[in-house]
């Protein structure tokens, strides 16, 4: 299986563009050792070649720009994105299906209650119809296998886990079990798998079993405290609010991963407040003494017997 990292910030990107904290005042002036981000997506493959998009962030031409894997030069107009999977219907997990509406139709695989978000409350679906027959709806049950015709070698599950809904849609602060789901992906020829969850909240003995049993695991590393944003001065809410799980609490996600037996732990999501930005930060340390990554654009990852 084939793994690239498009985007492995947050909402916002890394620096935001309008944010001042000490990480994106710190990279714009050469202070701070950090790699600028864009937000959150990757690509999977079986051989190489075709591609499924999981998730579409609002800077995705950016991304597809840095990313000759999915450039079909053999044809005057298209692409090798057969298929894309949404795991929310977040802004910055779907806004980038706008900037794809030159390629339409597109094939793109997400639950009903993800689906309902994007014909309602922020209607993509609805809008990109006048594009060519627009985005093609493939229903996603939860814990139910399925695959994509470009991709047939890797078979994928739906697994609910605890998040939000997004701030525009009416089961905000109340979700449903199908507004958030991570993914289960196997390669069926060789048995590798991956557990793709870039918004993840607190873990439960349902999710458990599917984190345990994953080779690779490519997880949340939204923020490294949950009071993160109020610390730095620059809003509100909380890791929790927002349905993410912080890094360094004392049974926060570096302490479960760390009781997990993946041969390899990246995080993706990471937002422009949290200090493992900062590859000299004792919490990047931290995190490199359990041995866990920190994932970054244009990241490969390639597992194999």
């Amino acid at each position: 299986m084939f793994i690239k990292v498009l985007g492995s910030a947050a909402g916002g990107g890394f620096p935001q563009w309008n944010c001042n904290c000490a990480n994106c005042q710190g990279l714009r002036n050469g202070t701070l050792q950090a790699t600028p981000r864009t937000q959150s997506s990757i690509i999977v493959s079986d051989n190489g070649k075709e591609w499924v998009l999981c998730n579409a962030s609002p800077d995705i031409s950016q991304q597809i720009a840095h990313t000759p894997e999915l450039n079909k030069k053999e044809v005057l107009r298209g692409t090798h994105i057969g298929g894309i999977i949404l795991t929310d219907s977040q802004i910055d997990h779907t806004t980038g299906l706008l900037s794809l509406r030159e390629g339409c139709p597109h094939q793109v695989w997400c639950t009903p209650e993800v689906h309902e978000d994007l014909t309602s409350g922020f209607p993509i679906f609805t809008m990109l119809r006048h594009w060519n027959g627009g985005l093609i709806h493939h229903p996603i049950a939860p814990l139910t296998a399925f695959s994509v015709e470009a991709c047939p070698d890797l078979q994928f599950t739906a697994v609910p886990i605890a998040s939000n809904a997004p701030p525009y849609s009416p089961w905000r602060d109340r979700p449903l079990p199908g507004h958030n789901v991570a993914l289960f992906i196997e390669n069926r020829r060789n048995g590798q798998t991956l557990f793709y969850a870039p918004g993840l909240g607190e873990p439960d003995d349902a999710i458990l079993p599917w984190l345990k049993k994953a080779d690779c695991l490519l997880i949340d590393g939204t923020v490294w405290q949950d009071d993160e944003l109020q610390a730095a001065g620059v809003g509100r809410n909380t890791g929790r609010d927002m349905g993410h799980l912080a890094l360094g609490d004392e049974h926060g996600m570096m302490a479960l991963l760390a009781s997990l037996p993946a041969k390899r732990k990246i995080l993706i999501h990471i937002n422009n407040t949290n200090p493992i930005l900062n590859e000299q930060s004792p919490q990047r340390h931290a995190l490199t003494q359990q041995g866990i990554e920190v994932s970054w654009d244009g990241m490969t990852i390639t597992l194999q017997d």
